[in-house]
């Protein structure tokens, strides 16, 4: 078998490990706020859940990375992270009190956190030989396919048992398959760095953490306003529902088109990346820019290809965003960088989120208008950096 096809082969190994282990825990997420409720938690507890959820699950990564390129064991540390992501899920069904179920819905979010870095940094390896941009696209497409079967899953669950419990019961099995996968990729390519083709040819500049955010400072200042100026789904749906524009059922199925748009859009531009280059950044402000625009316009037609576009431009941060930063790091140090970018990640989302949520409650046109002047801003960063670049080229 030939490297590139080797590469393929592992990249699509861990796409479908994503394919499972997002049936499994998008699955519960899609009900653990009803579940919380039915065991009786206050709303303000479950708002906090959620909140401490994510500020965990991202604020790991930053430590997840770091260990992985220091102690060099990225699949142990990945391993680590899926076992207690998804084994949480499925014991959500023996909990029978709001505080142990919180724990685990914690749990879960911890398991993400930590195994994201090492598994990006390994997916990078093999983005060497197929494109950077191609490898993150394909694990994307597979990784949002089970968080549209997920839901289904349990909704068709559900329907047949009217229990909870039978719902996370039923998510053990794609939780074994995404574990079984895992071993399995772990067999046949023990050591993932042997698929890279820079490792020997271009060792590269070793950087600290902060040589790291110096380095990319452009690039996560980029990445900190391109998602600060990014809205939330849960807020989207709020005011369709707030404002009564759209009936539930068709929420919904609006969230359901921004998935599949999400796994359509990141095939298509994570080809076109390795084609046209970091250039494709570009794409990202203006098409939060023309999402919000759709979805706040009040007008149930313009909604549809808001989420559509929405969607897109979701799957284009997870897979353009890290395959320039893969090329642009070298392979020893890449589950660092890519810690160090799901923090500045996580906490631009939260930050933007809590501010849309705050303006939106006072004036719903201030909030557009943020999100706007945000990728106005990341735009201005990218065409200094655009500037830079040329300038170096011109020197060399």
């Amino acid at each position: 078998m030939t490297p590139e096809r080797r590469a393929l082969s592992f990249v699509v190994l861990l796409g479908v490990v994503s394919l499972f282990a997002d049936v499994t825990y998008e699955g519960a997420r899609s009900v653990t706020g009803p579940y919380l409720a039915s065991l009786g938690a206050p709303v303000a507890v479950v708002g906090l859940i959620a909140g401490a959820g994510e500020l965990l699950g991202y604020g790991l990564r930053l430590l997840s990375g770091l260990w992985a390129d220091r102690l060099g064991e990225y699949w142990l540390i990945t391993g680590i992270g899926y076992g207690l992501n998804l084994l949480a899920v499925p014991s959500l069904a023996l909990t029978g009190h709001w505080p142990a179920a919180a724990g685990l819905i914690l749990l879960e979010r911890v398991g993400k956190g930590l195994r994201n870095p090492p598994r990006d940094a390994m997916l990078a390896h093999a983005g060497s030989r197929i494109g950077h941009g191609w490898a993150f696209a394909l694990h994307e497409a597979l990784d949002q396919t089970g968080a549209v079967l997920g839901p289904l899953l349990v909704a068709a669950v559900l329907y047949a048992q009217q229990a909870y419990t039978w719902a996370f019961g039923a998510l053990v099995v794609p939780a074994l398959l995404a574990l079984a996968t895992l071993a399995r990729a772990r067999a046949l390519f023990p050591v993932p760095r042997e698929l890279d083709a820079d490792v020997l040819a271009r060792p590269g500049e070793v950087l600290t953490l902060l040589g790291h955010a110096r380095k990319e400072a452009a690039l996560l200042l980029f990445t900190a306003l391109t998602v600060f100026g990014f809205v939330h789904f849960q807020l989207v749906s709020y005011s369709y529902e707030a404002t009564r524009v759209l009936a539930p059922s068709a929420i919904a199925l609006v969230f359901a088109t921004a998935m599949a748009a999400d796994a359509l859009g990141a095939l298509a531009l994570g080809r076109a990346l390795d084609r046209l280059g970091p250039r494709l950044l570009w794409a990202l402000p203006a098409g939060a820019i023309l999402a919000t625009l759709l979805l706040f316009s009040g007008r149930p037609a313009a909604i549809w290809p808001g989420a559509v576009v929405w969607g897109a431009v979701l799957g284009a941060q997870d897979t353009i965003l890290k395959a320039v930063l893969a090329a642009r790091v070298t392979a020893s140090q890449r589950a660092t960088a890519f810690g160090l970018f799901d923090t500045v990640f996580g906490i631009a989302w939260f930050l933007g989120s809590a501010a849309f949520g705050w303006l939106y409650a006072a004036r719903p046109a201030a909030a557009v208008g943020t999100v706007v002047a945000a990728q106005l801003a990341a735009l201005a960063v990218l065409a200094l950096m655009a500037r830079a670049s040329r300038k170096a080229t011109v020197r060399v």
